[in-house]
């Protein structure tokens, strides 16, 4: 039999509407979401179904989306399909280790909550940014940031490592748009400015990762079922004596997406399945192993997928 991974993408995939048509129709789905809804001191469903800008503001945007890949994960083992490993890219960590069992899903909605709040508010609106580059090696990119750093006196560094020949830069706004400057003077395919609230995922929100490291001291984690792969050190783990460390660590040092593929390719994992809204995962997975199939389960309709 195949080894199979289980993926979880991050923010930036939501919707409104996010597995509803599992909530509508299946008690066990719903009573995921309800659990959700009563860890949360907001009105979760009305942020996950109904019309509304809050569903992209940090803050709630992480809640909402551990919700729904929960809830989609329900769905997928309740169809039979199960993971021999799994990760999930930043936030989606947090559903990666749901899935694995070592973290109790309602914990993992009451971190999460706090987690975005404290990094929707570690940086003043305007300062901080971010920016996809496209079509240039790790080198050059960590090179440029470099340079931008030495010249402007501020920061900016690789965020995310997505797949080959597409890093994510985060920062201080004016090192973000000095090293885009660099990085079209060498060649790069797109530099393009993220629509988002902060700049994750690097040194401006380790304030974030201290509030944060607070709240985790008082979590519990089990026993990995499986093996999960860490965002941080992209190393398959199944000790969690150390996932809160970890867990803090990822808020402010970069997610190293395509490193952590690959370390489930050594694994041994021949199918990936992403659980949760959207196909970023599986776009990045064409540009790390063409070879390698993933099934996308947004919903209902894609369980027969499964099959």
């Amino acid at each position: 039999m195949k080894k199979r991974a289980f993926i979880f993408p991050g923010q930036g995939a939501q919707y409104v509407g996010m597995a509803k048509d599992l909530y509508d129709t299946d008690a066990d789905c719903r009573s995921v979401i309800e659990c959700a809804a009563d860890a949360v001191d907001f009105d979760l469903r009305k942020i996950l179904f109904e019309p509304n800008e809050l569903i992209n503001k940090t803050e709630y945007t992480q809640a909402a989306m551990l919700a729904a890949e929960a809830c989609v994960l329900e769905a997928v083992k309740k169809a039979g399909v199960k993971c021999d490993i799994t990760a999930g890219l930043s936030l989606g960590e947090y559903a990666a280790l749901v899935a694995c069992g070592a973290m109790d899903f309602a914990d993992a909605m009451r971190v999460v909550r706090k987690r975005g709040i404290y990094m929707e508010n570690a940086v003043p609106a305007g300062r901080g940014g971010m920016s996809a580059v496209i079509g240039l090696d790790a080198d050059t990119v960590e090179n440029a940031c470099r340079e931008a750093e030495k010249e402007t006196g501020l920061c900016v560094v690789p965020a995310n490592y997505n797949c080959p020949g597409q890093i994510v830069v985060s920062g201080d706004k004016a090192a973000v748009d000095r090293v885009g400057e660099l990085l079209r003077e060498a060649g790069a395919k797109l530099v393009a400015p993220l629509n988002v609230s902060g700049p994750f995922h690097s040194p401006l929100l380790e304030s974030a990762g201290e509030k944060l490291a607070a709240v985790l001291e008082n979590v519990k984690f089990g026993s990995a079922e499986v093996p999960y792969v860490c965002n941080v050190s992209a190393e398959t783990v199944t000790d969690t004596s150390l996932t809160a460390d970890m867990l803090v660590r990822q808020v402010y040092s970069p997610v190293r997406w395509e490193q952590s593929v690959r370390a489930m390719l050594d694994f041994g994992a021949e199918e990936f399945v992403e659980i949760g809204p959207g196909k970023t995962l599986a776009g990045f997975m064409k540009r790390i192993d063409r070879s390698v199939p993933v099934i996308t389960v947004n919903g209902a309709e894609d369980l027969a997928k499964l099959a």
